[in-house]
């Protein structure tokens, strides 16, 4: 972990007539102030919170995490992120070496700045708080979530990791790794603590709650395997009053301030105040641009892979064999489920005011990928992203405000069914995949054994597409390293390249992979990264990456 760095400046200083030397700082405010009232103590924490858009928003270093799976593809060519690079490390051949996986995967650096600050946090509350018990203590539930949050992206990645409390004098420039088990413990802790403290979400106003708390038990307890904790934080949050969202797309995409019932963590943003983000910049259907006589939206797009895992809207998954060579048929889009529709733009989507033309020479378009070398907007899979993307952003303007709902009731069911899965309790397991079913109008039958474990995966995947999970559940199932389609080795996304034919349309299936992808099992963990090795004596490289 990289220390923080105190420069003394010689300082040529002119004295007061009064022989006094005023030591005062004039541009900054000091951890006292800033830590004595409520109010300040609010503003430090809030700092922290930033860090909980950038790192779901912003994942990795090379771009959505889903471009690691077979759900996105990036489409340009050039050797940069969120382009070549998502697919070059897919690829994983002898020249990824463990520098690069930190480059673009590891988050090493920037998670110990952020521990570091959660705990000094923690320890200026505790030496400089002024304010009323009932204040410090919610305060320091707020911080040691936070902590808990930082600790979980560093466990799910390295999983032995350096522990840091806010005892600042225990800070040293050699310090070993705590054994993976240490680390869960020291994350559940904080989030026990936190869910005991918080307010609920009514009272919070907008801040860290106690619901918050018990979603990222039941996520983050998964990655520890401690299922019964999983369950009663699952149970803990369906008392608080959360609940699935009748409409899907709602369950993402509605702000909390309209009623969201099932958002249980949301990022939200107000660009009259100039708070914005740039997802639609990148994610938005190439054509948007396209209608202004501009160039833009599409760095990323669904695969074919991806539609050809949700289910007819009546149950049971269509034939997709004629779609694998080149057909006139036309693709049995509109007889999927309600999740298809709500995260998918295909040819003949309405959008905007008009409609989706992924198809060469269309207002969308359709690139070759590799051939050509930035398709500028125009989709390589004949797809485009409708999930998280904003109907109504224009692209005139410079940023965007849709909510992004990034801890949700949806998953903290997901969680508990698999929860329950893996302690035998089939009823509770069920019960939970039956809820998130109904809810799209799918047939559902209890199952058992592999079936129910297959039915979880399958749920999963299209349940929370996009929302940045599956890749980290592949690794933690130890998964990804089996071949496809259980496992991301051995095969090649895929997408239809469609043409005009007549009044209709012909559609090609195409591979948009150079090589097949491959996912070696030393990648279950990231290597730590070189600056850590050379600066700490009591670290080594983990064993993986000797």
């Amino acid at each position: 972990m990289k220390k923080t760095v105190i420069i003394l400046s010689t300082l040529i200083l002119a004295v007061s007539c009064s022989g006094l030397l005023d030591m005062t700082p004039t541009d900054r405010v000091s951890a006292k102030t800033m830590w004595e009232t409520t109010r300040n103590a609010e503003y430090s924490v809030n700092h922290l919170f930033s860090y909980i858009w950038s790192y779901n928003a912003y994942p990795t270093s090379l771009g959505l995490t889903e471009a690691l799976t077979d759900e996105l593809k990036y489409t340009s060519y050039n050797f940069n992120a969120m382009a070549y690079i998502p697919s070059y490390i897919s690829y994983f051949e002898s020249t990824v070496s463990a520098g690069t996986i930190d480059v673009y995967l590891g988050m090493w650096g920037s998670l110990y700045v952020a521990v570091r600050e959660a705990n000094e946090g923690l320890s200026y509350l505790k030496t400089y708080g002024q304010m009323s018990d009932a204040d410090k203590t919610r305060l320091e539930g707020e911080l040691r979530f936070m902590r808990a949050y930082f600790y979980f992206e560093l466990a799910k990645r390295y999983k032995d990791v350096i522990l840091y409390d806010e005892d600042l004098s225990k800070i040293t420039k050699d310090k070993a790794v705590s054994p993976e088990k240490d680390v869960w413990d020291f994350i559940q802790q904080d989030l026990d603590f936190a869910a005991k403290n918080l307010p609920t979400q009514a009272a919070a106003g907008g801040r860290i709650d106690q619901g918050m708390a018990y979603a990222l038990i039941t996520r983050a307890m998964l990655y520890a395997e401690r299922y019964d904790a999983v369950i009663a934080a699952a149970d803990k949050v369906r008392e608080l009053g959360y609940s699935l969202e009748p409409k899907y797309a709602d369950s993402y995409g509605k702000s909390l301030a309209d009623g969201n019932r099932e958002a249980i963590l949301q990022y939200t943003f107000d660009i009259s105040n100039g708070i914005a983000h740039e997802f639609n910049f990148y994610y938005t259907p190439g054509g948007d641009y396209a209608v202004n006589d501009s160039k833009g939206g599409a760095y990323a797009v669904p695969t074919q892979e991806l539609v050809e895992s949700y289910e007819l809207a009546t149950g049971g998954f269509p034939n997709w064999t004629p779609w694998h060579g080149t057909t006139t048929n036309t693709p049995p889009y509109e007889q999927l489920e309600p999740r298809f529709q709500a995260t998918i733009l295909y040819n003949g989507s309405a959008w905007k005011n008009r409609t989706i033309e992924p198809y060469i020479g269309g207002t969308d378009g359709w690139a070759q990928w590799k051939a050509e070398k930035e398709p500028k907007g125009r989709t390589v899979t004949g797809y485009y992203m409708r999930k998280l993307v904003d109907e109504n952003y224009d692209v005139n303007t410079s940023g965007s405000s849709q909510p992004f709902t990034f801890l949700r009731y949806g998953e903290v069911l997901l969680n508990r069914a698999e929860a329950c899965y893996r302690t035998n309790d089939d009823l509770g397991a069920n019960d939970a995949v039956r809820a998130i079913r109904t809810r799209v109008g799918l047939p559902y039958s209890d199952k058992t054994g592999d079936n129910l474990w297959k039915a979880i995966v399958q749920e999963r995947k299209v349940e929370l597409a996009f929302e940045g999970l599956r890749y980290w559940d592949l690794r933690r199932w130890k998964a990804a390293a089996k071949p496809y389609p259980e496992g991301l080795t051995g095969y090649q996304q895929h997408g239809l390249k469609i043409e005009k034919d007549g009044s209709g349309f012909r559609y090609t299936y195409v591979s948009v992979d150079e090589k097949d992808r491959n996912f070696p099992e030393r990648l279950y963990r990231f290597p730590m990264p070189e600056s850590e090795l050379s600066s700490n004596a009591l670290v080594e490289q983990y064993d993986e990456w000797k």
